[in-house]
């Protein structure tokens, strides 16, 4: 059980420097006042919407998200169970 708590925690800890790079390499989606002023006429039919860098992190954020919280409660139970 000890194993698997620390194998959990390691993990644990990848998964959150995952998430920390993706929320830090992914750029600003605010325009400040330029996009009031241009009308930011590419917010919706922009080309190559799927394949851009941002649209990649946001799918790997989204998927290493989810790992993050199903993890976080298995190890939660894991935790609970064994008595700290």
């Amino acid at each position: 059980m000890e194993f698997l708590k620390y194998l959990g925690i390691g993990i644990l800890i990848l998964v959150d420097i995952i998430i920390i790079a993706c929320v830090l390499m992914s750029s600003s989606k605010s325009n400040g006042l330029s996009g009031l002023v241009s009308g930011g006429a590419e917010t919706f039919f922009g080309k190559n919407k799927g394949n851009d860098l941002d649209s990649q992190l946001a799918k790997v954020l989204k998927i290493v998200g989810i790992v993050f919280v199903v993890l976080s409660i298995l190890l939660t139970t894991l935790i609970n169970r064994a008595g700290v």
